[in-house]
């Protein structure tokens, strides 16, 4: 990764205002995708050469929610009306073009980081943010024993409230917040993916969000965190533990998640505040779980590799606090993808 002089971190100048500007970019954001029918699948008829669909589509979203635009396109322009009535959406499923069977229910803004960064490890490839996502569409033969569920919306919805759940707990030490939800505003969450509607999402996310308040400068950073299941009381909805207990920097971890090019998920306890009382950094955070990639400062080695969020190379002095408020992705995670740099590269 760049070396950066010395500034301040984002957090430092946050506002309501620019707290809403980071969150409505990272909103804003897409990813280009080539999907492309499975030629072997094609029915009789079909009109051959425009079987491939191209779609600027939002980071936020899921590629079950892609399926209904792309189904009308494949039954307007390239399947006869007999083929049309006899295929089944249920069956249909998404490959990469190296044969990788895709997680559908990953946001596409993480499967297209996952994808960048296992492109570093490619012998002749240049990474690169701009560069289509090439997918297989098949219209048959979904593996089960794979795919575990069927890649439906519904099911896609499922496991968007999980992370969402999860992230609160990781948060808070409870889901006292998205379980107090009403189930008109839990549905509005959900709505509001699916329609890409900001102000929809917004409205419900905030009250489960963190804010980018600052902690007051006479509060003693909270306490080491050595269990998920105790929270100091000003973490807790309704507590009167003053104007920061919904800050950043006052929940007890950030929901972060670690991808490797072609490897594991790493996902550890992530405190917002070191033992002593400084700020956690990206630097920091990933000097400690990948030392070989990112070694500290002081040993005069250079990084190995480069942090992306939300598509784009993440400052090592960004905060964990403020990444937690204002660059996680809408299921409440900051997905930290880590790729490869080679002998004398930068990134971009």
């Amino acid at each position: 990764m760049a070396t950066y002089a010395p500034r301040h971190s984002p957090s430092a100048f946050s506002t309501p205002a620019s707290t809403t500007l980071f969150r409505r970019l990272t909103w804003e954001g897409t990813v280009p995708l080539e999907i492309r029918v499975d030629p072997k699948e094609l029915p009789a008829n079909s009109d051959r050469g425009l079987e491939c669909y191209y779609i600027q589509a939002p980071r936020v979203s899921y590629l079950p929610l892609l399926v209904p635009e792309i189904k009308r396109y494949l039954h307007d322009v390239v399947f006869d009306e007999a083929a049309a009535r006899l295929i089944k959406e249920e069956d249909w499923w998404f490959e990469s073009e190296e044969g990788n069977l895709l997680k559908w229910h990953w946001p596409i803004g993480l499967i297209y980081d996952n994808h960048t960064i296992s492109q570093s490890t490619r012998p002749n490839a240049v990474p690169s943010v701009f560069t289509p996502l090439r997918l297989i569409l098949h219209l048959v033969s979904p593996p089960t024993e794979k795919l575990l569920l069927s890649p439906s919306a519904d099911a896609c919805k499922q496991a968007f409230m999980g992370q969402l759940k999860e992230a609160d707990f990781i948060r808070w030490g409870n889901t006292k917040r998205m379980t107090g939800l009403r189930k008109a505003e839990q549905d509005g969450l959900w709505e509001g993916i699916k329609e890409h509607n900001f102000d929809e999402y917004w409205r419900v996310a905030s009250k489960i969000t963190p804010t980018t308040v600052p902690t007051r400068s006479n509060s003693p950073p909270p306490p080491p965190s050595t269990s998920l299941h105790t929270r100091p009381p000003s973490a807790d909805p309704g507590s009167g533990g003053g104007p920061d207990r919904d800050g950043a920097a006052s929940v007890r971890n950030v929901p972060v998640r670690i991808y490797l090019p072609d490897g594991p998920v790493l996902q550890d306890l992530v405190p917002p505040v070191l033992d002593d009382g400084s700020m956690h950094t990206l630097a920091a955070f990933l000097t400690a779980r990948l030392p070989l990639l990112f070694p500290a400062p002081d040993s005069g080695k250079a990084n190995l590799a480069y942090a992306i969020v939300q598509g784009v190379p993440a400052p090592p002095e960004a905060e964990m606090a403020w990444l937690g408020a204002c660059m996680a992705g809408a299921d409440g995670w900051v997905n930290v993808c880590v790729g490869l740099l080679r002998e004398g590269a930068r990134y971009p």
